[in-house]
């Protein structure tokens, strides 16, 4: 989020050490946090590497120093995570239809790679079908899947039916569901015995470029260790390129933005694409990795086996190919630095203070970025019973901008967290907005998700609206950069004249939400209809 020298100095009057609250959050502290993290030497935190150990010894200091003892396996740091990396090279593919043929380059046309154990993947002469969205949902009566796609290779839509037209209310309106992420098309692909599955890359539904496609999926993929992975994992997982996908289905005889708009219907038949095949050709290498989630524990006074969860990935992309100035560290400084950063500071408070009732936890999960591997770890082994877990709060790329009218509040209706984060907010003065970011499906993309969905009231809370501090066009600016040119790029590194008073802010409510629930008998519920109550609800009797 690099701000022009203009930008620049016209924030620097909201310096460092003029920016604190009542609760004495400091933008010192916070800023230090994220240029350490965020600094090369760091090499983009990438899991597995050297790099990973640097930021273990440096977040369990400074948990340490904050008064937090070690809360994870063994008396110690951290909770070993066990995954599988799969690193593919000498990719090559080609479409083909007649006489005409499509050559595949990696990262450019298409991303290509697998997170299926094996030493290579062959695909030769595959079939192609359009699925539309790719989505089986008995309980909304959607069945892409009208035709058998066993062994052959689908081309699917990224989001759902009603990105396009809210109106059609089939998956919630405007709002992502789990069907419209790219890790349910895949999940799904497996489930149908596809060989292969290619979503098309397009903006506006994927809510990022096709630079952060590249970025992403160029480098190697991780997945927790499974049983019987064949049957949830498919050889090839891949994107493609909007352009080559419209001359793909041109070539086929079809007209590709016809076939999307069909695929809008329940009524939606597959579609072969006749003559098309694919050819893909890559090696694999697959080994098993161990990475570390970084647990931080304050001991409750009177009821120590409740917990409050505050949590945060620590990890980013690591080191990948150069951009356009050589760069090839991903630094990661907004995503997720920043949240990284707001665990310690909340750390520091908490221990400032009397001791809570209730403990509480601070989770650095590691894995975000390779599909939440760390917290799904966690929320499938936990240290702390889940039965037991009052609430959390995540933090994920955080406000480095300055102050905002509102609070967005991500997954709001399901719980009734949402009350108790408005009324702080508007204590502060500000608004919120229901369901930040829920076209783009948010509130499935981050550490949050794998405990919400086991029954885990959790909050995902960040600043948005509109800037309050003059000058706001050079935030406005720095902001539409950030997500144009910075996200997932080498470019995310910190900036010694951010403005955190609206991080700060943020991150006085969950730390006051947190702060009634640690002193309180209360346990937050999901509200009625949310698809998350029904994982809570067996285990009710151990909540008293």
């Amino acid at each position: 989020m690099r701000l022009t020298t203009s930008a620049a100095a016209l924030l620097v009057a909201a310096s460092l050490s003029t920016v604190a609250t009542a609760q004495t959050f400091d933008a010192a502290r916070i800023s230090e946090d994220i240029r350490v993290l965020a600094d090369d030497s760091f090499e983009g935190r990438g899991i597995a590497t050297p790099a990973e150990q640097k930021v273990i010894d440096y977040l369990s200091r400074q948990y340490a120093a904050a008064g937090f003892a070690p809360g994870g396996e063994n008396g110690g740091w951290t909770q070993a995570v066990s995954l599988n990396r799969f690193s593919v090279s000498n990719v090559s593919g080609r479409l083909k239809v007649g006489d005409w043929t499509q050559a595949l380059a990696q990262g450019q046309q298409a991303t290509i790679t697998t997170r299926l154990p094996g030493e290579a993947v062959h695909l030769a002469g595959l079939p192609l079908v359009f699925v539309g969205y790719g989505i089986n949902a008995p309980e909304r009566q959607w069945n892409d899947f009208k035709t058998d796609v066993k062994g052959k290779v689908i081309v699917v839509l990224v989001n759902d039916a009603d990105f396009e037209d809210p109106s059609l209310n089939t998956f919630g309106g405007s709002a992502m569901t789990y069907y419209g992420r790219w890790t349910y098309k895949y999940e799904e692909a497996a489930r149908q015995g596809a060989a292969g599955v290619l979503i098309v890359h397009e903006t506006k539904p994927a809510s990022y470029g096709w630079t952060t496609v590249a970025n992403s999926w160029g480098a190697p993929q991780f997945d927790i260790v499974r049983q019987n992975p064949t049957a949830e994992r498919v050889p090839m997982e891949a994107w493609l390129q909007r352009d080559v996908t419209v001359e793909l289905f041109r070539q086929a005889g079809l007209d590709f933005d016809q076939e999307k708009l069909k695929a809008r219907s329940r009524d939606f038949q597959p579609v072969e694409l006749k003559g098309a095949t694919i050819d893909v050709d890559f090696d694999v290498k697959t080994d098993g990795i161990t990475t570390h989630n970084v647990v931080a524990r304050l001991e409750g006074a009177t009821h120590p086996d409740e917990t409050i969860l505050y949590t945060g990935h620590w990890d980013h992309i690591g080191v990948g190919a150069p951009d356009a100035t050589g760069d090839r560290i991903f630094n990661g400084a907004v995503d997720n630095a920043s949240g990284t950063a707001g665990l310690l500071e909340l750390a520091r408070q908490w221990s400032a203070g009397p001791r809570p009732q209730r403990s509480i936890v601070m989770i650095s999960f590691t894995g975000e970025e390779s599909g939440l591997l760390g917290s799904e770890f966690y929320a499938a082994n936990p240290l702390y019973p889940l039965e037991t877990t009052v609430a959390g709060f995540n933090l994920d790329a955080s406000n480095v901008l300055g102050r905002m009218s509102k609070l967005g509040v991500t997954g709001y209706g399901h719980s009734d967290l949402d009350e108790r984060v408005v009324a702080l907010a508007a204590a502060q003065g500000r608004g919120f907005v229901g369901d930040a970011g829920a076209a783009a499906g948010i509130y499935f993309r981050s550490d949050h998700f794998p405990l919400a969905k086991r029954g885990v009231p959790m909050g995902y809370l960040s600043s948005t609206g509109e800037y309050v501090d003059e000058p706001i066009a050079p935030r406005q600016a720095a902001a539409a950069e950030y997500g144009a040119n910075r996200y997932h790029q080498a470019a995310d590194e910190w900036e010694p004249n951010w403005d955190y008073r609206g991080m700060i802010q943020d991150l006085e409510v969950v730390f006051k939400a947190g702060e009634a629930l640690a002193n309180s008998r209360d346990w937050p519920q999901w509200k009625q209809g949310s698809e998350f109550g029904p994982a809570r609800t067996v285990s009710d009797a151990q909540r008293k």
